[in-house]
């Protein structure tokens, strides 16, 4: 009974989880467009402020993408372990893995391993 309980608890977690993420992308979306448009307008050049609203999209996406594979893998603790579902569970972590590397690539506009490079000839400390 008690594990049933648990069980049920940490499956409502992660669909709250799945939800915050959704939210979390929506309002990326929408934040992003917001200043877009705050900064074209102000600038009056719509295409000097597209490069931010391009990397603003991505980083509300990513953060988003991070939580729904948070979820993906608490859901799958709660299903009876399969082939299948281990299996399933590793595509979606590897489809969103490949998104959320795709996106900071293109946000940062270089590959990880050459972003300390890029930092230091910028002037700007070590991430790590």
């Amino acid at each position: 009974m008690t594990e049933q309980i648990i069980h049920a608890y940490v499956d409502q977690l992660a669909k709250a989880l799945e939800l915050v993420g959704v939210a979390i992308i929506v309002g990326g979306i929408i934040l992003a467009t917001l200043m877009f448009i705050r900064d074209g307008r102000r600038a009056g050049d719509w295409q000097s402020a597209y490069p931010n609203y391009r990397s603003n999209i991505g980083r509300g996406i990513l953060l988003g993408l991070e939580l729904l594979v948070g979820a993906d893998i608490i859901s799958t603790i709660t299903a009876p372990l399969t082939i299948e579902s281990v299996g399933l569970l590793a595509g979606i972590v590897l489809i969103r893995t490949f998104l959320s590397f795709s996106l900071e690539t293109e946000i940062e506009g270089c590959w990880p391993w050459q972003r300390a490079a890029k930092d230091a000839a910028r002037g700007e400390p070590d991430r790590r």
